[in-house]
């Protein structure tokens, strides 16, 4: 399968789905990556304000996504509304070049104004092509997201991810960041649980298809 993985900002899919992204690359499936934020509004004094873009670039990489498969925008963060419709173009220019088979993209319950931004422009864009899965953010779910799909983990796939983590020095510095070990593995534990392992991520069903082959 080809696998897109669409995230507001550089760090948040590492954080949702960092082991799952292995995961889908142990299993040969071609996965890209792409981010539409580098959040250099945000970023913490003492950092260079494009920073994220190369801490995504190491986070990726030590993942092991192909750096020809990483797309990463500069658009302002925490105002991707202001601009959905370039967005959209932007995934639609994306879908047509990459064609791929699953999408995953922040979760449809998410506050965030730039991740409900991305969600629904995503949804817009694959909902005829694509499976689309939405990861979650507990901090940005008021009600929860309807997890549907479990992708089990195990110390190999967490390991990775939280080393793929921790090429975010800029975000690492900030008070209670859930970059950290203790809360990946915390989450990894909690999410496992529900479906009687140590470890998983979990995700929304928000489309699946199914095509012939």
């Amino acid at each position: 399968m080809r696998v897109a993985i669409i995230t507001a900002h550089a760090d948040d899919a590492e954080n949702a789905l960092g082991g799952t992204i292995v995961r889908l690359l142990e299993e040969d499936h071609e996965v890209y990556y792409f981010a539409l934020s580098i959040c250099e509004d945000s970023v913490p004094d003492g950092f260079p304000r494009d920073i994220l873009l190369q801490e995504c670039a190491d986070s990726t990489k030590a993942l092991g996504i192909s750096p020809q498969l990483l797309t990463i925008m500069r658009y302002p963060v925490r105002r991707l509304p202001e601009h959905r419709q370039e967005i959209l173009d932007e995934f639609i220019r994306f879908r047509k070049r990459v064609e791929p088979d699953a999408v995953f993209c922040p979760s449809m319950a998410d506050v965030h104004q730039d991740h409900a931004t991305t969600n629904a422009e995503v949804i817009r864009a694959f909902r005829r092509t694509s499976s689309i899965y939405g990861y979650d953010f507990p901090w940005n779910v008021l009600y929860g997201a309807k997890l549907d799909l479990f992708y089990e983990l195990g110390e190999s796939h967490l390991l990775r991810k939280i080393r793929a983590l921790q090429a975010y020095k800029s975000q690492l510095v900030k008070e209670g960041n859930p970059l950290r070990e203790e809360y990946v593995r915390s989450l990894a534990i909690e999410r496992g649980n529900r479906i009687g392992v140590k470890y998983a991520e979990a995700f929304e069903i928000i489309r699946e298809v199914r095509k012939l082959a």
